[in-house]
């Protein structure tokens, strides 16, 4: 096994993906003694802490019995339970903290039916999509969650159409497709941006800046939300304000975007990022515009993903339950594999505003 020392996701809970997938695989066997932690300490360059949370986590689980003085062993009854059904998790998860979460929650809900999870990073690309796509459909798949990538509705529609061409259930996180008939979880998109806008606007704002990608129909709902809360506050929606991207999303155009966006500073008080990502290149870039956030510029993102607080300055931002959302996935997934046909099913899950010191009042 190889831990992604970049991957955002928790050395521990790769370790524990990684242990689970083994023993549901059968590399490891009914009461078979898996390798003890001095060894995994040896070959995984891993703290004795990380190893042992890691299969702490599996035990509790019920997937590995520890037997004093003698070692840590296979449930033999892990085997008995029906543990046959492979559910992929396609997303991108790639230097980011927005899977993680959703990871989790699809995890945990796999684990309480002793389903294998098998995780397909797309990079948020559509060619990479496909890849992981025909992957999965070779493994044999029983069923998938898919959040779309950073692509065109058509794109990501043939995605899902591959899978369904072979008799794989869909269901759709977080982003929205519309026109087809497949079950999806997603977040209240414009209330979250409404929410958070105004809240901007009641700080004293009048002149908020939004950076936005136009690739996204979440992010498109976010952009009405913005212009909703401007209506509704009697302010003009001035197109200058708007900074849009169309193209994918990587860490170096996120630093482009973040000078194009402060070379108009002059022009707004206020910036809503459509996602905290947006937002910490932005605080990141700032200095070099001699521009002190949120002393001279205030800013939201959306997400709430762990972030490293910029000389002292925490971000508000919206908060979205993404670890609810991957547990109602796995459990439309779960119904579908099973033979349910009822009309297909959208669940609209709730965000909350989360204040932090980013935004000062005027």
């Amino acid at each position: 096994m190889i831990i992604d020392e970049k991957s955002p996701i928790p050395k521990y809970y790769q370790l524990q993906i990684w242990l689970k997938e083994q023993i549901e695989q059968g590399f490891f066997k009914a009461n078979d003694k898996i390798p003890t932690e001095e060894e995994l300490v040896r070959d995984l360059h891993l703290s004795r802490a990380t190893i042992k949370h890691a299969i702490q986590n599996l035990v509790d689980k019920g997937y590995l019995i520890r037997k004093k003085k003698f070692g840590t062993f296979v449930n033999p009854a892990i085997h008995d339970n029906g543990n046959d059904l492979r559910i992929g998790l396609l997303l991108n998860f790639y230097k980011s903290g927005f899977g993680i979460e959703l990871i989790r929650g699809a995890a945990d809900r796999a684990s309480e039916h002793r389903c294998q999870l098998v995780l397909g990073n797309t990079f948020d690309v559509h060619i990479q999509a496909e890849e992981q796509c025909r992957r999965l459909i070779d493994w044999g798949i029983d069923g998938v969650v898919y959040v779309p990538t950073a692509a065109s509705d058509d794109n990501n529609r043939s995605i899902i159409q591959s899978f369904q061409s072979h008799k794989i259930p869909v269901v759709i996180a977080d982003r929205f497709i519309p026109n087809l008939e497949v079950d999806s979880v997603v977040t209240d998109n414009f209330n979250g941006a409404y929410k958070l806008v105004k809240y901007i606007i009641e700080k004293g704002h009048r002149k908020i800046a939004i950076v936005i990608n136009t690739l996204l129909n979440t992010a498109r709902d976010r952009l009405a939300g913005y212009k909703q809360a401007l209506i509704d506050a009697h302010l003009p929606i001035d197109s200058h304000l708007i900074f849009t991207i169309d193209e994918h999303s990587s860490d170096e155009n996120y630093l482009d975007i973040a000078h194009m966006v402060l070379t108009q500073k002059k022009t707004f008080t206020a910036i809503f990022a459509e996602n905290d990502k947006i937002a910490q290149s932005i605080c990141t870039v700032a200095p070099q515009y001699g521009i002190v956030i949120p002393k001279d510029l205030s800013i939201a993102g959306y997400d709430d993903i762990p972030m490293i607080e910029n000389g002292g300055t925490a971000l508000t931002t919206v908060h979205q339950p993404l670890y609810e959302m991957g547990q109602n996935a796995i459990d439309l997934l779960l119904k579908r594999i099973k033979g349910d046909t009822s009309e297909t099913k959208t669940i609209l899950l709730h965000s909350h505003l989360v204040e932090r010191n980013s935004v000062l009042p005027l």
